[in-house]
């Protein structure tokens, strides 16, 4: 498998630190709110990737942080009259709550930076030690004229880096570039005991911290978006190379923006949606498929026609599947024909299609287009004279790929509720008396209720709406 790494800007090939072994992390949310839908990308990417690395037959172990102490969090909880800690709480329990809508699985580990506060200090003086550092009023800062390497992931050059945008401009700072890995405590501000005095981390030493104590000081794969790769990506390899004289990460990935309706999403343009309002109006699925339909590291335009494409071509998926369930129910079980076993090789050439795909830096696009010539070749070649084995490879093929990358998640029902089953039961007494115009209503009843019914050889095939 060969993955783009942001740090040596090229297609490499993945060779984990320990045979066998992924270990990985990634940036998680600052919970002070419910997450937005560019924070979803990555969230679903980096699962993805994860879930592939597994079936490739990597043992993973993958932590995801959690932000929960930062500039954002204070002025909130003050706003409304409660801790942090409160504040914390109540939307780490609302990311799993949409992270679980959206098919995204928990980490092996979700550290919070409050709980690792013994961990960023012993870090801190690591770093300390060894002349890194300076203190100002109680403030500590990574000096990053002291470390040669400054500016090599981001490709940043240390004379033309200026306080702008995506630096802190501070009057205390030696240079520009410079980050706190401490910051002195303020009035009402939650604070820790620290060898410089009461105060709370810096925002990039918590990740450092908390990769080392669960992955090692050496990991193999760093992700997030790209607006992290600078300086949050780029400090965290300072710091973490500074102390321990290792590589922080072999490999970089950093997922592309995400535009709304054309336009970079922001909240001063009024277009920027957390997932919690964007699930009101849409699917979890179909905001998931969306978000594989664009290689990972492209820009990603969100609009309703991309919604309602992603939205048909699920359903696409689902009537392919539900279509084998359905000829699985009669079919014989006889040995394959010459036809059959054709087919079925047909299916090995898909699946390692798909595989080359997602081996290709997780190709989810190409691999997605597979999924469709594979439904398309069972669709065409598959039928109420088909035997049970040829549609049980068929579908077994397409339920192996669509579980690599979280699709078709809602499972078939294997008995329709009472109320549905006695308007199926309806219909086919009409039909069966030639009452069309009854049977017409019947099924137009049923599609209400969210039930779609096709008339085949074998009779009523009935399945739920998709989202």
């Amino acid at each position: 498998m060969k993955i783009y790494n942001s740090a040596t800007r090229k297609k490499e090939e993945l060779v984990p630190v320990h045979p066998g072994e992924i270990r990985m992390y990634s940036c998680g949310p600052t919970v002070y709110d419910y997450f937005h839908i560019g924070n979803a990308r990555p969230f679903i990417i980096f699962d993805i990737l994860r879930r592939y690395l597994e079936f490739k037959g990597f043992k993973v172990t993958f932590v995801q942080n959690f932000t929960d102490i930062d500039d954002k969090m204070i002025r909130r909880a003050n706003q409304e009259g409660i801790t942090v800690k409160e504040l914390g709480d109540r939307f780490i329990d609302e990311y799993f709550k949409d992270a679980t809508a959206l098919g995204i699985r928990p980490a092996t580990v979700h550290p919070r930076a409050t709980e690792h506060i013994g961990d960023i200090i012993g870090l801190i003086r690591r770093l300390e030690k060894k002349g890194l550092t300076y203190t100002v009023n109680g403030d500590v800062y990574f000096d990053t004229r002291a470390w040669p390497g400054y500016g090599k992931l981001s490709g940043q050059n240390m004379d033309d880096l200026e306080a702008g945008a995506r630096i802190d401009v501070d009057n205390d700072k030696k240079h520009p570039a410079d980050f706190a890995l401490w910051k002195a405590a303020k009035p009402g501000e939650p604070s820790w005991n620290s060898p410089w005095g009461e105060g709370r981390p810096g925002w990039h030493i918590e990740c450092s911290a908390m990769s080392m104590k669960y992955l090692g000081e050496t990991i193999d794969i760093h992700s997030g978006g790209k607006d992290l790769l600078f300086p949050h990506h780029e400090n965290e390899v300072a710091q973490s190379e500074a102390a321990t004289g290792k590589p922080f990460a072999h490999y970089w990935m950093h997922n592309g923006f995400i535009n709304i309706d054309n336009e970079k999403m922001s909240k001063s343009k009024g277009n920027f949606f957390t997932i919690r309002d964007i699930l009101k109006e849409y699917s979890a699925e179909d905001v998931r498929f969306f978000m594989l339909s664009a290689h990972y590291r492209s820009p990603l335009n969100f609009s309703r026609e991309m919604i309602a494409q992603a939205h048909a071509s699920l359903t696409r998926l689902y009537t392919a599947r539900d279509q084998m369930l359905f000829l699985k129910t009669n079919a014989e079980n006889r040995p394959l024909s010459a036809e059959e076993e054709a087919l079925l090789a047909r299916m090995k050439e898909h699946a390692a299609r798909f595989e080359a795909a997602m081996d290709d830096d997780l190709n989810t696009a190409d691999a997605l287009g597979v999924l469709f010539q594979l439904v398309q070749d069972a669709n065409t070649s598959l039928d109420a004279s088909s035997s049970l084995s040829a549609v049980d490879g068929c579908l077994t093929a397409l339920t192996k790929l669509t579980d690599i990358l979280g699709l078709l998640m809602q499972k078939a029902e294997e008995k329709l509720p009472d109320e549905i089953q006695a308007l199926v039961d309806q219909r086919a007494e009409a039909r069966k008396a030639r009452q069309w115009a009854d049977s017409d209503r019947l099924r137009d009843l049923l599609k209400e209720k969210g039930y779609i019914v096709e008339d085949t050889a074998q009779g009523q095939k009935v399945r739920r709406q998709v989202g």
